[in-house]
């Protein structure tokens, strides 16, 4: 492609809301091939490095956030698809997952009560307030139900959005390491621990390691935004943190 055309398309994109959707697939694209030629190091996690990039990119230009999301938008779309053809894969798995159904409830309920109280305490140890505790209650659980959560509560969905994004990276990037260290090798069950955890992200990663793992994490997210959606409210307000 010449350069004059190539100077069109960036004069059409700057003055168009696909400028954001562009940006992010041609950079989530690049950092993608970094992540491959470096044999899949968590480290350059493709997501890591694409916001840490696209984060650079709008200072440098002083591009605002709604200019950007104007197009990025599209890609937040899909998310809801996205997470609906998480069926797909664990349906496949179907027949493990009646076999394994009663750990998996335990390590929900578990996984719920950990993440939520254990954030929660260690906040309020280090001087956080009500508003900021709040806020990270449900930060395992995936972006969208994480904010209807926090505004529900009384938290700053703003910042709720953050930590979850934030929680998903950590994640993703030691998640896999972890598992080795513990010596944990069944997929399933690394699976349902990603999933609770680092909800879509860390899905995304464990996708990449094998389908049956990607499965069970999609399954443990989910089931985990509809328990925290049901429970944490409740929970909250028995031990007098909301009305």
């Amino acid at each position: 492609m010449t350069e004059p055309k190539l100077v069109q398309i960036w004069v059409y994109l700057s003055a168009s809301p696909l400028l954001g959707l562009a940006m992010t697939l041609v950079v989530y694209s690049l950092a993608y091939r970094l992540y491959i030629r470096a044999n899949s190091n968590p480290l350059l996690n493709p997501v890591v490095t694409s916001v840490a990039v696209l984060i650079g990119i709008l200072l440098a230009t002083n591009t605002t956030y709604d200019v950007y999301f104007d197009g990025a938008q599209f890609v937040h779309f899909l998310l809801g698809p996205a997470t609906v053809a998480l069926a797909v894969p664990l349906y496949q798995q179907f027949a493990k997952l009646k076999q394994v159904w009663l750990p998996v409830t335990v390590a929900l309920m578990a996984g719920v009560l950990v993440g939520t109280f254990s954030s929660i305490t260690i906040a309020k140890l280090l001087g956080a307030s009500l508003e900021t505790q709040l806020s990270l209650a449900p930060k395992s659980v995936t972006a969208p139900v994480a904010m209807g959560i926090s505004e529900q509560i009384g938290g700053l969905h703003s910042l709720t959005a953050a930590l979850v994004v934030v929680t998903g990276i950590i994640g993703a990037v030691i998640g896999t390491k972890l598992f080795d260290l513990m010596g944990v090798k069944d997929d399933s069950v690394k699976g349902i621990a990603m999933g609770l955890t680092a909800h879509g992200i860390g899905t995304a990663r464990a996708f990449q390691v094998s389908d049956q793992m990607g499965a069970f994490s999609g399954l443990a997210m989910a089931l985990s935004a509809f328990t925290y959606a049901i429970v944490l409210p409740w929970l909250l307000g028995l031990i007098g943190m909301i009305d």
